[in-house]
């Protein structure tokens, strides 16, 4: 009785713990490809641009499905609020991945300035469907909302952390030109040292020096 019984209250305690989702689980929004994609690229700016790639694939295919006939045998509604579901999911986890990346000073400003030129075009497109209703529209319009105001906020911190990274990297990549410099000047200034010396050691051969013997 007493086995039963701490059996069956750690059977609750299990089930009270707050659900726990693995990193693996937010690749359920890509597919097999996608994730093989993501995970070859390691390159702090270059993944930006794969998850841009991704949700502009998203953002396409919703426009293409939502003007083509609808299939009364599907629930086409809810195939267009799930793309927007994927389309936010992959923004959080491009967002995710932007201050991860910040946090650990990793060089983004390449991707960022993609970000910040194709991001605008999507928050476009974005308003575009809003501002244009179809049948679909009440189905999907929280996800809409919800897709444009993540876009917004993702580009907003994208711009913040391309100043902070432009000033960073631009110091230290002056910095390593100041000591590439000084590091050229002391190679020229001991190979002209050397030179002389050896030059000196030569007129002094010609003149001929003293030796220890003649000193005595």
């Amino acid at each position: 009785m007493k086995s039963s019984s701490y059996v069956t209250v750690l059977t609750l305690a299990l089930l009270l713990l707050p659900a726990v989702v693995p990193p693996a689980q937010k690749g359920e929004i890509l597919t097999e490809a996608e994730q093989n994609q993501l995970r070859e690229e390691q390159d702090p700016a270059a993944r930006i641009g794969i998850y841009l790639d991704f949700a502009q694939a998203r953002l396409d295919r919703f426009d293409s499905f939502r003007k083509k006939p609808g299939d009364p045998r599907y629930d086409n509604a809810g195939y267009l609020d799930d793309l927007l579901g994927e389309y936010i999911g992959l923004n959080e986890e491009l967002k995710n991945w932007i201050e991860y990346q910040y946090q650990h000073d990793g060089d983004m400003r390449r991707g960022l300035r993609g970000l910040l030129e194709r991001g605008p075009q999507q928050l476009a497109a974005l308003r575009q469907i809003q501002q244009s209703p179809d049948a679909y529209a009440p189905r999907y319009t929280s996800s809409l909302r919800d897709a444009i105001d993540q876009l917004a906020d993702t580009l907003d911190g994208a711009t913040r952390a391309l100043a902070d990274q432009e000033k960073k990297f631009g110091q230290l990549q002056r910095e390593e030109k100041v000591a590439t410099r000084l590091a050229k000047e002391r190679v020229k200034a001991e190979a002209k040292r050397t030179k002389e010396e050896k030059k000196l050691r030569k007129q002094q051969g010609k003149r001929g020096v003293p030796g220890d013997s003649d000193e005595d």
